[in-house]
């Protein structure tokens, strides 16, 4: 299970328990396995408390899983933390107020003591690829949700990682926004191939971003069922009038209703 092989996210068993032993005691992960290979797009998709974000944090080195074997990039997502394997984009954008965008999108440049002049560079090249070369100057109260979100994102890319973790990044958003939101990631991740792991609680986001959806079940969070999506990329606003998208949606649907009575073990492919 290495990077080599072109896996680059190997779980193996793994379980989460917080407060062991206490009165307090939640089991949040139970069991799960799950390989990512490098280029895929993957959505979580669960119950609310399933644990698909603390999932995500295991991988971000946010917090440590209780059992189990956890490798990115083949290697312990400490490592992977310190060599800068992954960028984060949360729910909120998480910018500052007082720094232009240009300036957000620098922060992790500057953290890297990286020159000045590479840091500009760096950051205008992303932001020219979200679409926001005209909004460098701006600062983010003075921007739109979704353009915030875009400059979360430049910001996660712009030191070049391989890995984009993204823990509902759209969920605040107008269904309109959303939906130019989905469109526009899809185009920034065919155009860098990143790999991507994507929390979303939206049966059509999933269905339409994702090659693979994982459905995990309620609390203790396991993986019930992964399911292969064929539709073709790229991906656009007539993707969701086909009728295979239609029952892709309808079948997931009925997967998490089955998740929440059963959540049985298994591996499908989606019709």
């Amino acid at each position: 299970m290495s990077a080599e092989q072109g896996i680059v996210i190997a779980a193996q068993g793994i379980n989460k328990i917080f407060n062991p032993g206490s009165d307090e005691e939640v089991i949040a992960l139970q069991d799960i396995s799950l390989e990512v290979q490098a280029g895929e797009f993957i959505s979580l998709i669960g119950p609310s408390g399933c644990g698909k974000s603390t999932l995500m944090r295991l991988v971000a080195d946010l917090a440590q899983p209780t059992s189990g074997q956890l490798l990115v990039n083949g290697k312990s997502p400490a490592f992977a933390r310190l060599d800068r394997d992954y960028g984060m984009v949360f729910q909120a954008a998480t910018l500052y107020d007082w720094r232009s965008v240009t300036k957000n999108v620098q922060l992790p440049l500057e953290v890297m003591g990286l020159a000045k002049d590479e840091r500009q560079k760096r950051a205008r090249e992303m932001l020219e690829m979200v679409e926001l070369g005209a909004f460098a100057e701006h600062y983010p109260w003075q921007l739109s949700g979704g353009m915030q979100q875009r400059v979360s994102i430049a910001r996660a890319l712009v030191f070049d990682p391989s890995i984009l973790l993204m823990d509902e990044p759209f969920g605040a958003l107008d269904e309109f926004t959303r939906e130019r939101m989905n469109l526009e990631l899809l185009r920034i991740w065919e155009q860098t191939r990143k790999t991507i792991i994507f929390v979303t609680h939206s049966i059509a986001e999933a269905v339409f971003l994702s090659g693979r959806i994982v459905v995990m079940s309620p609390r203790p969070g396991r993986i019930t069922k992964i399911v292969r999506n064929d539709l073709p990329y790229p991906r656009n606003f007539k993707t969701r009038n086909d009728p295979a998208y239609h029952a892709l949606v309808a079948g997931v649907r009925e997967l998490l209703r089955d998740a929440v009575w059963s959540g049985s073990p298994g591996d499908i492919r989606a019709p």
